[in-house]
């Protein structure tokens, strides 16, 4: 496979290179692709978590579980004023 790189990304490659981190570009080519697969990832991971949190207030709301938004936010208030002020005591 042959790449043709932006001169953007070229320089981007050159700029790697002469940290002395790196030996060739293929060697910055090959860490930016692990760290793509590493940010896929922990997007993959998340994207699971949410629908899990999604699926876990859908049934929640369907069994009435659920609270007003101000209710909420007003609750959400009192407990951090009661943390913040016992921890200033």
């Amino acid at each position: 496979m042959q790449i043709v790189l932006s001169p953007e990304v070229e320089a981007l490659v050159q700029r790697q290179l002469t940290t002395g981190k790196y030996k060739s570009a293929i060697e910055v080519i090959l860490a930016a692709i692990q760290l793509l697969e590493q940010q896929e990832d922990i997007y993959q991971g998340r994207l699971q978590e949410l629908q899990r949190d999604a699926l876990i207030g859908q049934q929640a709301s369907q069994r009435g579980e659920v609270v007003d938004g101000a209710i909420a936010i007003a609750q959400i208030r009192t407990n951090l004023r009661s943390r913040y002020s016992s921890s200033e005591a």
